[in-house]
């Protein structure tokens, strides 16, 4: 099972954190290492190319990192490659603005419009590849003139622009771009989720967009008056209310070794500080090895954990008589304890489905930051989680937003029942349009939409 990122804090306040990514719904790393395995320390460019309408992307970073040509480079070109080998946007956590809800009856006319527009982009060639240089404001050079016809072709550049001068016109055209694609608009391309997706070719992603128009046809039009709708490959969390959405935030959603399903139910519950109880896997894995290794030592895991282990008549066990050597111990059920370091964060959104998943919080809020949020093994983590409770209680008296935050701190568990009927869809649309004009995209994660596993699924 995977570890947590050797990249956050060590501490106290971690030890609980290195276990809270074991949870089957939230890995954030290879699948090769153990949730405790964080703790060891403690324990003891070429030339731009055109591509055509059937072109792929060619492993889009491999090798091409090293810098472009230098010969013949105008004054005031950027020749070497700027990008960061780390991603910018870690530290934004950035939710998207409130728009028309993904699954908006209008949108299917929308897509079919896109489809056409992005027919006749294929038709034509698709558009250049686009050097992964850094290329900001005040810039020139041969580099900027090829992202300025990529941009013009997929329609982001408006006429006015100065020819290979990065100007007023190519950060707006850039800054739509980002926003089509789920990325911070920053207007400015440094880094390499906006490279990645600047080079998607045309007909892949008229290919997700001939893809989603199907899912969107089955979908789009038919929820609930009021429904939680997850976009998988958006990693996004839409709360809709007769129409229109009146929460949207970031998720992570699941890895490629573990997507997250495409579901339809409703809400159950909201479970506020719940236990979370550790799949047999997990124990057999890495529960009774890391005890083993505690009691070596004279220590107790479960306390360093804030665990219980329980026997099969449904008793607590006291630590002190655990034999981490034992059969006993193979038979005993593990949870660990309510705290804000939970692996479920301090709230869990329940309902019925044949895949187990769910919705909740997280004490890993940095995930949230990324471009790309394809972390953990299928059930679905979001951004103001407690936002999202009250909105499904908000017919509840005894609950409201303040009530929910004040028991973030505490052990107080609260499992409440939801009284009205509010939908969850998790849905795979990486492309669809708007009544407005905008034609979205999100990766093709687990590349369903390309008939030839041609995507870059990694920006």
């Amino acid at each position: 099972m995977p570890k947590l990122n050797a990249g956050l804090r060590y501490g106290p306040r971690l030890t609980i954190g290195g276990l809270a990514v074991a949870l089957l719904c939230v890995s954030v790393q290879p699948l090769n290492a153990g949730p405790f395995n964080m703790f060891k320390s403690r324990d003891n460019q070429g030339q731009a190319t055109t591509q055509g309408s059937t072109g792929g992307n060619g492993g889009l970073f491999g090798g091409l990192f090293n810098g472009g040509s230098r010969s013949q480079q105008p004054q005031g070109e950027v020749t070497r490659s700027e990008l960061p080998t780390g991603d910018p946007e870690v530290a934004m956590i950035l939710n998207p603005g409130l728009g028309t809800p993904t699954l908006a009856k209008g949108n299917v006319a929308a897509t079919r419009s896109a489809i056409q527009q992005y027919k006749a982009i294929v038709a034509q060639g698709g558009w250049p590849m686009v050097q992964p240089v850094a290329m900001k404001p005040g810039r020139r050079g041969n580099n900027i003139q090829t992202l300025q016809r990529r941009l013009q072709i997929s329609g982001d550049l408006m006429p006015g622009y100065t020819p290979g001068r990065y100007d007023n016109a190519t950060v707006a055209a850039v800054k739509r771009f980002q926003y089509r694609h789920g990325l911070p608009a920053t207007g400015v391309v440094d880094s390499k989720a906006t490279v990645a997706a600047l080079n998607v070719p045309a007909s892949t992603r008229l290919a997700q967009l001939q893809a989603s128009l199907k899912r969107l046809q089955r979908r789009a039009g038919k929820t609930t008056n009021r429904y939680i709708q997850v976009n998988v490959p958006a990693a996004q969390v839409e709360a809709v209310r007769g129409g229109r959405v009146e929460l949207r935030n970031t998720a992570v959603v699941g890895k490629v070794q573990h997507p997250t399903p495409e579901l339809s139910s409703k809400v159950s519950q909201v479970k506020i500080n719940p236990y979370w109880h550790v799949p047999r896997s997990i124990i057999k894995s890495d529960i009774i090895p890391k005890g083993r290794q505690f009691s070596s030592r004279g220590q107790d895991m479960l306390a360093a954990y804030r665990m219980e282990a329980i026997d099969r008549n449904g008793n607590i066990v006291d630590p002190r008589t655990i034999d981490w050597y034992g059969n006993a111990v193979n038979t005993y059920r593990f949870r660990q304890k309510p705290w804000e370091e939970n692996s479920l964060g301090y709230i869990k959104i329940d309902f019925p489905n044949k895949d187990a998943v769910y919705i909740h919080d997280t004490p890993l809020k940095s995930l949230f930051g990324k471009a790309v949020r394809f972390e953990s093994h299928g059930c679905v983590r979001t951004h103001n989680v407690d936002r999202l409770a009250a909105w499904i209680l908000d017919n509840n008296p005894s609950w409201n937003l303040s009530r929910i935050q004040s028991l973030r701190h505490t052990q107080v568990q609260e499992y409440v029942r939801a009284t009205q009927t509010i939908g969850v869809y998790f849905t795979y649309i990486s492309g669809w349009g708007t009544p407005d004009g905008m034609v979205h995209f999100r990766p093709d994660i687990y590349n369903l939409d390309s008939p030839r596993g041609t995507y870059a699924s990694n920006y």
